[in-house]
């Protein structure tokens, strides 16, 4: 799985690096950004509830 932030949604709300900081992370533009590469299968889920949660649905997985 790899997961994605659309920076033009993101809000900067910080919901997906609560639930996940092993993932997502802040980028210089002061949004959400992944992490590069392939996510852990034991992260998957984590990663799937961020998704899932975000408000702007900023979050792009597969």
């Amino acid at each position: 799985m790899r997961a994605e932030v659309i920076p033009d949604l993101c809000i900067a709300c910080g919901l997906c690096i609560e639930i996940c900081p092993e993932v997502f992370s802040w980028s210089e533009e002061e949004k959400a950004e992944a992490k590069a590469g392939e996510v852990p299968a034991e992260l998957e889920e984590k990663v799937e509830e961020a998704a899932e949660n975000c408000p702007t649905d900023a979050i792009e997985t597969g």
